[in-house]
């Protein structure tokens, strides 16, 4: 999993740098928003509720913006219909990638998904072309400057996590979607700050590109990420030992 956790780190890091706090809360608003109306509004009976808003917590969004998108979910506040939909294909250098939208129209989110990927190299591909090379896990990351794999590891595990593994720069826990809050929880309350907290698609296999076609990739990501009806972009991307983080720039 160690081109999973440099990969995890840079973005996060770069997700601040580029300060996209604004576009990170629309995306979450909308998967709080999703979550409520398929599940309930009560976070302890529904856990993908509850994943959404342990997700939207550790990015600090305001307790109000939470509510008000529980209770636009739950029909309170006028009803929005989203459709939920995965696309699959594959960037330069044959990196398997998946995009998971959430949109009110699937006409623009098809076209608009379809124009980035291959105007960038890239291209779609049929439903289940890429998606058997990947498994659903939730994702923590600790940096390894604050605390210990060893700290980490006792409340995760004790706590339902799968895995907890480490390198010079992060420690990362790994576990099931259904352990995630759980576990998350765990460790925010045993008083550890997380640097990120997701529920990804991992590899099983991934594909190392040498640092100019790696650069394509990411930037096909980027460009992904960038558009409004885009929750998440994954791929089988492991980045070469010599990539820098500031040849993303």
């Amino acid at each position: 999993m160690s081109g999973h956790s440099k990969w995890a780190t840079i973005k996060h890091k770069k997700g601040i740098a580029d300060a996209k706090r604004g576009q990170k809360f629309t995306k979450l608003i909308k998967e709080i928003s999703v979550a409520a109306k398929m599940g309930g509004a009560e976070p302890d009976t529904n856990a993908r509720l509850r994943t959404a808003v342990l997700k939207a917590r550790a990015e600090n969004m305001p307790k109000d913006n939470i509510d008000r998108a529980i209770k636009k979910g739950a029909g309170e506040l006028g009803t929005s219909i989203y459709y939920e939909l995965t696309y699959e294909g594959y960037a330069p250098g044959g990196v398997a990638i998946i995009i998971d939208t959430l949109t009110d129209n699937k006409n623009r989110t098809a076209s608009d998904v379809r124009s980035t990927l291959t105007k960038s190299g890239g291209t779609l591909g049929a439903t289940g072309c890429v998606s058997y090379m990947f498994q659903t896990k939730g994702i923590i990351t600790f940096d390894a400057s604050k605390y210990t794999e060893e700290q980490i590891f006792e409340v995760a595990l004790e706590n339902g996590a799968d895995d907890v593994t480490s390198n010079e720069d992060s420690i990362e826990v790994s576990t099931s979607p259904a352990d995630f809050a759980n576990v998350l929880e765990a460790l925010q309350a045993a008083g550890f700050e997380q640097e990120s907290a997701e529920v990804e698609k991992i590899a099983d296999q991934t594909v190392t590109l040498e640092t100019e076609k790696a650069r394509k990739v990411l930037k096909i990501v980027d460009r992904l990420e960038e558009l409004d009806d885009v929750q998440e972009v994954f791929t089988n991307l492991e980045l070469p030992d010599d990539f820098e983080e500031s040849d993303e720039a």
